[in-house]
């Protein structure tokens, strides 16, 4: 087993948490959060509470698994990569382009493994899609259509520290599309409103967007953003090529269906993301054990979160000028 620590136990972190702990190739020994019941959590996932300074001075812990505020990601992995940790970073690796490039000489090529987790990639249904993509059971690849619509808005008091819709939610769908895509995108088109909660807007905010993504070839991807569904978490991707369509679909909380003479009645779609990206969450953690044994270089790192952050600002400066941005 390889021991780990992890630093931050929100919302994203008792997701990493529980997976952690559940491992079996995994020892979760040490937990670092300034909140007052850390003892608590920590037992309860068989690890105790600690200092940051107690997890980069020991040597038995192999990597640490960083799911801290946004804010503090960038400097709690660097400080984890020089102490000889192997990271795990939740999404993103940092909120500001400028100060992931200029890290770039200790980030790209790190004295120990960085793997930034952009769960969508290992979801098995995105991975069926790209794998049928990639064996041209389509043909050639023109069009991509990525929606990905939230059940209902956030809290506004998260949007000041989130990064904004494009940093915090359409991040996801830029790395989805340059995944998916075979060259990459040089210019881009954002829309962007806020028509969901005026909160949301009052807080400097949007909350709906419609992204153009075009490469050099001219192949378009387009992305659909909302903070409200008014269905569940309504998640597709639709890629279409020179033989026909491909398609991962919603995906319901269970698969009944029980038809009456007034029609067809069927599970809803998830609730939220934990539910949907469960067994994503899962095998990104398993991809972790992976890279801590040697098995497999981290499919996302730094490379990726540079890509997906360029598009980001990239997007948020198109909605702003009203005008396409060259990249």
């Amino acid at each position: 087993m390889h021991r780990i620590a992890q630093i931050g136990a929100g919302r994203m972190g008792s997701v990493h948490l529980k997976n952690a702990a559940q491992n079996p190739r995994l020892d979760l020994a040490l937990l670092v959060d300034p909140r007052p019941d850390v003892g608590e959590v920590a037992a309860s996932v068989g690890a105790r509470a600690a200092a940051l300074d107690q997890v980069l001075g020991d040597e038995t812990i192999e990597g640490v698994i960083v799911a801290a505020s946004t804010d503090t990601h960038l400097a709690l992995v660097r400080a984890c990569l020089a102490a000889g940790k192997a990271v795990f970073c939740e999404k993103p690796l940092d909120l500001d382009l400028a100060s992931l490039q200029a890290a770039e000489a200790e980030l790209a090529r790190p004295k120990a493994p960085l793997f930034v987790a952009f769960n969508r990639r290992f979801d098995p249904h995105f991975r069926a899609l790209r794998a049928r993509i990639t064996a041209g059971e389509i043909g050639d690849l023109e069009t991509l259509q990525i929606v990905n619509h939230d059940p209902s808005a956030p809290p506004a008091h998260f949007i000041p520290t989130s990064g904004g819709l494009f940093k915090d939610f359409t991040i996801h769908d830029f790395d989805m599309a340059a995944w998916l895509a075979p060259d990459p995108f040089t210019e881009i088109f954002a829309w962007a409103s806020c028509l969901v909660d005026p909160a949301i807007a009052e807080a400097g905010d949007v909350d709906t967007a419609r992204v153009l993504l075009r490469d050099a070839k001219g192949r378009i991807c387009v992305i659909s953003n909302t903070r409200r569904s008014g269905c569940g978490y309504d998640q597709r991707i639709e890629a279409f090529g020179a033989a026909g369509m491909a398609m991962a679909g919603d995906v319901a909380q269970d698969a009944v269906q029980v038809w009456r003479e007034g029609g067809a009645r069927s599970a809803p779609l998830h609730p939220g993301f934990m539910s949907r990206y469960a067994e994503a969450y899962r095998d990104e953690m398993d991809h972790f054990a992976d890279i801590l044994a040697g098995l497999a270089e981290p499919e996302t790192a730094y490379a990726a979160s540079v890509q997906s952050l360029a598009l980001a600002e990239a997007a948020a400066r198109s909605a702003a000028s009203g005008a396409p941005v060259r990249l």
